[in-house]
Parts: structure tokens; C-alpha cells; sequence
């Protein structure tokens, strides 16, 4: 059964964040991930997730909802720094072994070698802070349905992307909604880029709810993760339909 991890920005917001980690533990998540922690001091951040005995998977560099980050964006590269410099920070407060950096939304008429180059070197920047704390840098395609304009779409562009930068902690983040709804063929693609793959996300498609209520066989799709090997987390980047805990009965069907 693959680890599973509440997102606690989308899940168990009936509480207040603080007291989301021991909401999570209480419904038997050992694991939690976050969209943003900043809003809180890191040491306080910290001792919520100490005292609720769960491990944080994954949050992302410090970004603006409606921008959606700007790791490739040309004209952001100072911000990039201070919000790595941040993230790595609160990693180390929260003993959080990977961070997501998002790419932005570019201009229409940004230029696509500039942009490819800077989100390149932002990246190199980043996995060379990250790699002496023994962090993993994320990157993830997300679908242009949801976020129109997102920088980076498709999995097999951001494989081309890891290669190119060549960093061994330059990790993919495998998230099963974003590809069913850019491409499809999640198995044979969770199959084909397993090395590369440093956290996977679900939700049902094409919802974004609970697991198992949507297009894909989700069961059949977290197991074949332990056939492949796969030993990371699973974050479940969901909406609830109708209450956290009141939907939480999908888990019952991976055993």
C-alpha cells in the first residue's frame, strides 16, 4: 500500500492549519504536504508537526496564487533566490526532504529560449543550495485546463528538463490528475520515469475529489506503484467533496 500524505492546504480545512497536522494523525495519515507553510513562523510550523508525530513530504517554494511561482520567468530571478533561500529554511525547520519549485505563468509573447534558459539555471541555482541539506528539488508539470499559461505542461518536457540540468537532485514530481488530463497513459508513464521520480500526487479525474470517485481506476493505479517499487509518498492533492474525514473511506479500498 502506497505511503499516503493529506495535503493539509486542500484536506482538513475544517481546522485551523496549526492544528491540521494532529487532524491528519488522528485520521491516520503519517505523512502531510503543504502548498505554503510561510504563513506561519517555521519554528512554529515545526512543533505542530512534532507534536502530531508526522513527517512533512513536500511544499513549494513561497509563490503567489494567482502567478503560480516564477522559476522560468526572466525578469523574477532576484525573487527566486530569496524564495529559495526561504523554502530551504523552513526545510530544514521541518526536516522536509524535498520542495517544489513552480514555474510561473510566462507573457504571451515571453521569448521561449530565454525562458527555457532562465528556469535551467534557476534550477541549477537551486539543486546546488538544496543538494549540502540533502534536499530534493521538484519540478511539476501542470495541466493548462486548471492554470492556463503554466510554464510547463508535460511530463516528458520536464524529463528534457532534468537532463538538461543534470543535477541529481533535480527530481520529477509525478502528478497522476495533471497527466490523465494533458495525456493520459498514466501507468506506462509512471513506468517509463520511475528513476526520476521523487513524489507522485492524486485526485480523482476530472473532479479533483476524493480518489476512486472519477475516469480512472485509482486502486488499480496506486498498486501498480508498489508493483513498480515505488517507496515515496503519495500526496493527496485533493478538494474534498463533502467534508475531509467524511470522504476519507476511499483508503479502506488499497488495502
Amino acid at each position: 500500500m502506497p505511503k499516503l500524505a493529506a495535503n493539509i492546504t486542500m484536506m482538513f480545512t475544517e481546522w485551523d492549519f496549526l492544528d491540521r497536522f494532529q487532524a491528519a494523525a488522528d485520521n491516520g495519515f503519517k505523512g502531510v504536504e503543504i502548498l505554503s507553510p510561510y504563513e506561519h513562523p517555521a519554528e512554529v510550523v515545526a512543533n505542530a508537526r512534532e507534536k502530531a508525530g508526522v513527517e512533512v513530504a513536500l511544499f513549494n517554494l513561497p509563490f503567489v496564487p494567482a502567478e503560480r511561482g516564477f522559476a522560468a520567468l526572466p525578469n523574477r530571478k532576484a525573487e527566486f533566490k530569496d524564495a529559495l533561500a526561504k523554502a530551504l529554511d523552513y526545510a530544514e525547520a521541518l526536516h522536509c526532504p524535498r520542495i517544489h519549485a513552480m514555474t510561473g505563468i510566462p507573457a504571451d509573447d515571453a521569448d521561449e529560449v530565454e525562458l527555457a534558459e532562465t528556469f535551467a539555471s534557476n534550477l541549477a541555482l537551486a539543486c546546488a543550495a538544496a543538494a549540502p541539506k540533502g534536499v530534493d528539488v521538484c519540478i511539476e508539470p501542470i495541466n493548462n485546463r486548471d492554470v492556463p499559461g503554466y510554464y510547463l505542461n508535460y511530463i516528458e518536457d520536464a524529463v528534457a528538463v532534468i537532463a538538461d540540468v543534470g543535477a541529481a537532485n533535480l527530481r520529477l514530481q509525478f502528478d497522476i490528475y495533471h497527466r490523465q488530463i494533458m495525456s493520459g497513459d498514466v501507468m506506462m508513464s509512471l513506468a517509463a520515469h520511475l528513476p526520476l521520480i521523487g513524489h507522485v500526487q492524486t485526485a480523482s479525474i476530472p473532479d479533483r475529489h476524493e480518489p476512486m470517485t472519477g475516469e480512472l481506476d485509482d486502486v488499480r493505479v496506486l498498486h501498480y506503484l508498489d508493483e513498480l517499487g515505488y517507496t515515496g509518498w503519495v500526496g493527496c492533492e485533493y478538494n474534498p467533496a463533502a467534508g475531509t474525514v467524511e470522504g476519507l473511506g476511499w483508503r479502506k479500498l488499497l488495502v
